[in-house]
């Protein structure tokens, strides 16, 4: 049962001894708090137990900048011609798609071992679209998808994996040595899925769990059987028994007690990517999905705009715009998405499923139900800089932002634009989530405006341990209350341990928040209170930080290009001078959001207000070579 020290006593104990000295408090607590085993951009501020390295989120290295061109595609050519010139393509090496519209009606895949970029000529110049008779191929199915980024047969998946045995030891968080009972069929370079059984009941610390008795539906089920709790890995070197992975473990629950396990399959898509296309489906309901990547490492989509118009009946004809399963360090970045084609209630921007260490940076979210879902476990992941308005979620209801949806932890939220932040309990608890440095100010760009469930930050029960450091929250004459601790209002800036229908509100989500200097417009101040600071837990406790300087990043070592010369950091209590009224000048708006509005509307969507994006106009960078040579060109 996670308990205070007897040494503060009980939460309101705590709280009252915000006056003793501060140096007594940090001496004591270093009794009972880890200690870091190496610096991160975290570092006393966030207690090590509560955090990872988010520096190995998307992409190892980062997406190539591949120059060699292996063929040119002209308008006129089929999906089937698409998939094979990628086929054909030495790895390494560009499928290039000029100028003009594509007329398509079957998937285009990206299949183990290829390791392709297919590049267009531009997000506002090569436009894919396909056409209402569209059928996607066997091979993109579950979820069917327009682009796959998908395995050879077998897939390995939760209900059929390749590979399984027992993991025997090597649990520690951070560690990057496990020990396996048998590393027959493995290989270095292999993803490797770890987890473990879920909690039998709730001690009232981390609760992993799916069943109903402790959700309001019961978990997605994409993992297997009463193992909610994965991470995805890659092996680098195996000695024996000893498996050597990275990145290393980011949970600090895992333990031999609930039978670890580790399970692979014989092939995994790696090194592939799409870019500077844009990719429509408002015609076609054969597919939910527009890029899926199942059973992919180290893959990545860049500079896209997907547009989703027009209307269908149900989640099967519109899911997501980019759908991560399966896989791991895949980056989604300098995008654009926009619209819903279904009943507004199941159109995510990206999904997240059975995926870890992500990337999803530098996006521009417009008119999408719920911009980023993460649907199933996930850990490790960082959501960067992404701007989203104009959610289209149906009635008077604002969807937040970011909505962890199912058991998952250790993802970093920074730098974002837009709407709010939502953890429920719909499918399953949420542990040790931090929010840094973002601004949420709820819904005000829809014509009316919605009113309902528009709470900035909103902790549903069983979202427990989670940091919430250095954040701009709310909107002037809006916002009216600080915090409702059990239950909720609209106009919360937090609503704290709400139950969803038939579960019963929790505490401790209250309990062991950690909050150091987050500005609202409610208190009109940024708050560095060590009431807020939750340093007498018995677990993962975290000490009361001994200064007010916060770092720019908790992942980037340095200002990141798409920048260019705008202030860096734009958002904090620390940040002056900014060009959001309302929020004395914590806030500058961030190059997605400058974006949005600086590009002119594409006049071939009507009223839409459809952008005309190209991430080069926008962003300036990432600059993309020429076709050296005379590479093949199919019409």
């Amino acid at each position: 049962m996670l308990t205070f020290v007897t040494i503060f006593g009980d939460v309101h104990r705590a709280v009252r001894m915000e006056r003793r000295p501060l140096t007594l408090i940090v001496c004591l607590l270093s009794l009972v708090t880890p200690v870091a085993a190496h610096a991160q951009a975290w570092s006393g501020i966030v207690s090590p137990s509560r955090a990872t390295d988010w520096s190995n989120a998307g992409v190892s290295g980062g997406i190539p900048n591949r120059t060699t061109i292996c063929a040119v595609l002209k308008p006129g050519v089929t999906a089937a011609q698409i998939t094979g010139a990628i086929d054909a393509c030495p790895n390494g090496q560009v499928v290039m798609l000029t100028a003009g519209t594509y007329n398509l009606s079957d998937a285009i895949q990206f299949s183990h071992p290829k390791q392709v970029t297919l590049r267009g000529a531009g997000a506002d110049r090569t436009k894919l679209v396909w056409t209402p008779s569209t059928v996607v191929t066997e091979s993109c199915q579950g979820p069917n998808a327009l682009v796959c980024f998908r395995n050879g047969a077998p897939f390995n998946s939760a209900d059929m994996p390749g590979h399984v045995t027992a993991w025997t030891d090597g649990y520690a968080q951070g560690t990057t040595v496990i020990t396996l009972a048998s590393t027959s069929g493995l290989a270095v370079g292999d993803k490797v899925f770890l987890d473990q059984l879920d909690d039998a009941f709730d001690t009232g610390d981390i609760y992993v769990c799916t069943t109903e008795s402790c959700t309001s539906q019961g978990g997605n089920n994409f993992g297997r059987p009463g193992r909610s709790q994965v991470q995805v890995v890659k092996v680098t070197a195996i000695n024996g028994a000893q498996v050597t992975i990275s990145p290393p473990l980011h949970m600090p629950n895992w333990r031999g007690a609930q039978a670890p396990s580790a399970w692979w399959g014989s092939e995994t898509v790696t090194n592939s990517g799409l870019e500077d296309v844009t990719l429509d489906n408002s015609a076609t309901t054969a597919a939910g999905v527009i890029v899926v990547f199942m059973n992919a490492m180290d893959s990545w989509v860049s500079g896209i705009r997907t547009v989703s118009t027009n209307t269908c009946s149900t989640q099967s004809c519109d899911r997501a715009r980019v759908m991560l399963y399966y896989s791991g360090n895949i980056t989604v970045r300098d995008s654009y998405f926009y619209g819903t084609k279904a009943s507004a209630l199941t159109s995510y921007g990206v999904e997240v499923a059975m995926s870890t260490n992500l990337l999803v940076e530098n996006n521009i979210f417009q008119h999408v139900t719920a911009p980023v879902v993460m649907n199933s476990p996930n850990s490790g992941s960082v959501f960067g800089y992404n701007y989203a308005i104009d959610d289209n979620y149906g009635g008077d209801w604002m969807q937040p932002m970011f909505v962890p949806h199912d058991n998952d932890g250790m993802a970093l939220v920074e730098g974002n634009q837009g709407l709010g932040f939502q953890s429920d309990n719909i499918h399953g608890p949420h542990h040790f989530y931090t929010l840094f440095r973002n601004h949420f100010f709820g819904d005000i760009f829809n014509d009316p405006p919605k009113l309902g469930n528009t709470t900035v930050v909103h902790l549903w029960a069983k979202s427990r341990f989670f940091n919430v450091v250095g954040n701009v929250l709310g909107r002037p004459d809006y916002y009216n209350t600080y915090q409702n601790l059990l239950s909720s209002n609209a106009r919360d800036i937090y609503s704290l341990g709400e139950p969803d229908s038939g579960e019963v509100s929790d505490p401790l989500v209250e309990a062991t928040l950690m909050r150091w200097g987050n500005y609202d417009t409610v208190t009109g101040t940024s708050r560095f209170l060590p009431t807020e600071v939750p340093f007498g837990l018995s677990s993962f406790a975290n000490l009361v930080p001994l200064t007010q300087a916060l770092p720019a990043s908790f992942y980037l070592p340095a200002k990141p290009a798409f920048f260019g010369s705008l202030p860096w950091p734009a958002i904090g209590p620390d940040v002056t001078g900014g060009d959001v009224d309302g929020f004395a000048g914590h806030a500058y708006r961030i190059p997605a959001r400058l974006c949005y509005e600086n590009t002119p509307i594409d006049s071939a969507y009507g009223s839409l207000n459809v952008r005309l994006f190209e991430r080069m106009t926008c962003y300036g960078h990432g600059g993309l070579p020429t076709a050296p040579g005379n590479p093949r060109i199919v019409r």
